[in-house]
């Protein structure tokens, strides 16, 4: 059996990430949820399947069904970090497909801007780490940084390009957070947080919540006119602690894209988008040579000279993704988001003419778990 293209997104929303009035992690959700189900033209009377993860409850979708008030007949609380979104796509699609519920909503919510400095995360200490005084996660990507620097020669100016593109992304849509262009030396200019990554090489720190909505393939016809469709799907994991990663500039990425691109039956080449995980310019890098755009070693000359801006040869994270656009925590959710705004044609002056097939992929901790998504217009490749 195979999910290739059995059920589909008919529902995206997500709330606006500076404009959260108060809310809690929950409250958050519920706004995208609502949204979302009635972009689908459903209801919460509808919903039976219940998808999320969390970094502030313990059993988020008990808590997030008692908060919207239903009472679902499947859940999952899989928590792989910030691909958890990613790999519930999957999840949902073979619980649609088994017959365990119809109507699957994926949401996640998060005030971690609002709560700066008083965010108490559930997520375990290392006992392997933190006495040391790593400081998680960005002292982990700054020993990846310096290791890709010293095995490959990557430099701290090719870093910069990828933050440089992001933003030229983020100024196509309405909601940049930062109004004007970035430069290689701005980037380079900006305080070093865990050497040899600058402030710049490292994500924004936003609120925000956001939910998709999916129904079987059969369904999804009769709800809209514009279905995005899942045609694979993988997951893979390698490590927990950074300290147990076997080689710092390699990941299991590799394996959870091989396994959604083959369920699929796509290869890169015919991708119109890319939605890839980006908490630092060293983490996409790496990321983008595991994925297989680039040769390992090769992702510093991969992202220059403009590659990934507007206009390049891959429409990488339209919409600016983590470093530039909104990253409350778990970016998964905001990439499918973007992915399904692409693939219906909604994404206004960034839109990327005639998109039909994206890859959604996110990584959890630090690039610890992978989860890869491949979507489309269509139920068949």
């Amino acid at each position: 059996m195979s999910i290739r293209g059995t059920s589909a997104i008919v529902g995206a929303a997500q709330v606006d990430t500076f404009r959260t009035e108060g809310k809690s992690p929950v409250g958050l959700m519920s706004v995208a949820v609502t949204r979302a189900l009635a972009d689908a033209g459903l209801s919460l009377a509808d919903v039976d399947g219940l998808f999320t993860a969390s970094s502030y409850y313990a059993f988020p979708t008990l808590t997030l069904a008692e908060y919207l008030g239903i009472h679902p007949r499947h859940m999952d609380s899989t928590a792989l970090g910030g691909c958890s979104f990613i790999a519930q796509l999957g999840h949902a699609a073979a619980a649609i497909q088994a017959g365990l519920c119809e109507v699957a909503v994926i949401a996640y919510g998060s005030t971690q801007r609002s709560d700066a400095g008083k965010l108490v995360s559930m997520a375990e200490s290392s006992p392997y780490e933190q006495p040391y005084g790593l400081i998680h996660p960005i002292g982990a990507f700054g020993m990846v940084a310096q290791r890709h620097m010293a095995q490959y020669g990557t430099t701290s100016e090719q870093l910069a390009q990828y933050a440089v593109s992001a933003r030229e992304w983020a100024l196509l849509t309405d909601t940049a957070p930062y109004p004007t262009p970035l430069t290689v030396d701005e980037v380079l200019s900006s305080g070093v947080i865990a050497s040899p990554l600058h402030k710049l090489d490292c994500c924004l720190v936003t609120d925000g919540g956001a939910a998709v909505v999916m129904v079987s393939a059969e369904r999804a016809r009769d709800l809209r006119d514009n279905p995005v469709y899942l045609l694979g799907s993988g997951e893979a994991v390698n490590h927990r602690n950074v300290s147990q990663m076997p080689d710092l500039t390699s990941t299991e990425a590799a394996r959870s894209a091989q396994r959604a691109l083959q369920m699929a039956g796509v290869t890169l080449d015919q991708l119109d988008t890319a939605h890839v995980y980006d908490a630092f310019t060293i983490s996409l890098l790496v990321l983008l040579e595991d994925l297989g755009f680039c040769a390992k070693g090769e992702g510093g000359a991969f992202v220059e000279n403009g590659n990934l801006a507007p206009g390049g040869s891959l429409a990488l994270n339209t919409n600016g993704a983590g470093l530039a656009q909104v990253h409350p925590g778990m970016l998964g959710m905001f990439l499918i988001i973007e992915a399904v705004q692409q693939l219906r044609g909604d994404a206004g002056r960034r839109q990327v003419p005639d998109a039909r097939l994206s890859l959604v992929h996110g990584m959890g901790l630090t690039l610890a778990a992978h989860a890869t998504a491949i979507l489309s217009t269509h139920p068949e490749p």
